[in-house]
């Protein structure tokens, strides 16, 4: 089949770019990131997906864009399969899901869907490799173009043990908007930073050591020119775009509880 297809010009729809997000990180620290989206814009739709693995200190990254399945979710479980990729992989979550509209304004909207702000996964790797730990899935749903959005820097991340969740995000520039939550509650933020985060009332602090640089550099330079065919299609400021991706060891502190566990986070930079 062809890498995308061609929409009816009477019904092109305008821009939606719907973007899956899932993880899996394992007790010693290696794991996977799993991409999974579909594009609409102008007369054209396709869907692409990529991984990005670690192990030890080596990170390897793959991406296809072709036909392929979009993860499934049913009864609070994911399933998704990219053979073409050597991904087959099973999330179930265990803490409730967080929905928010980011921003919505007279040029589309930023939805996100935190499916399972915590999961056990099951991973299977090349067929041969088996992978199990604590992982975590979301969609994102943007109809209006990246390049296009009132930002400047924006930070993200993830953090989950076996008891505790905490997931954030900090939009920066002309359009803000910060968020923590914490095992399903909303809690007023103090600081948000690459080595730690904290709530207004320091009742939650979670710190970040950076162990390992999972990707960094122009999305130009590491994400598209394994997409050559989408890269030609989109605006040049959307491959300026800088991403600095870690996965770290983290400690959070929690009204009186510590858990250490793995975290991933991002800090993204529209130039």
């Amino acid at each position: 089949m062809p890498v995308a297809k061609q929409l009816n010009p009477g019904k092109a729809p305008a821009f939606l770019l719907s973007k899956w997000y899932l993880d899996c990180v394992a007790d010693k620290g290696n794991g996977v990131i799993i991409y999974v989206a579909e594009l609409r814009w102008k007369s054209w739709w396709t869907r692409y997906a990529s991984t990005l693995r670690f192990f030890g200190d080596k990170t390897e990254s793959a991406s296809s864009i072709r036909e392929c399945s979009l993860p499934e979710f049913n009864r609070g479980q994911i399933s998704l399969s990219l053979p073409h990729l050597g991904v087959e992989g099973n999330w179930k979550g265990f803490a409730a899901p967080i929905k928010r509209t980011i921003l919505e304004n007279s040029d589309g909207a930023v939805r996100w869907n935190c499916l399972q702000p915590g999961s056990q996964v099951d991973l299977s790797l090349d067929r041969s490799i088996k992978m199990s730990g604590l992982g975590y899935a979301e969609l994102l749903e943007i109809s209006i173009p990246p390049w296009n959005l009132p930002l400047s820097e924006l930070h993200w991340g993830r953090f989950v043990s076996e008891s505790e969740t905490l997931v954030w995000i900090d939009w920066r520039g002309p359009y803000s908007h910060r968020l923590i939550v914490h095992n399903g509650t909303e809690r007023e933020i103090a600081s948000i930073a690459t080595e730690e985060v904290r709530s207004a009332d320091s009742s939650i602090l979670l710190t970040l050591d950076r162990s390992l640089v999972l990707r960094s550099g122009a999305l130009g330079e590491t994400v598209f020119p394994t997409l050559a065919r989408l890269a030609k299609a989109i605006p040049v400021k959307m491959l300026g775009i800088h991403e600095s991706k870690w996965r770290s060891h983290g400690v959070l502190r929690a009204q009186e509880r510590t858990a250490e566990a793995w975290a991933i986070h991002e800090v993204v930079k529209w130039r």
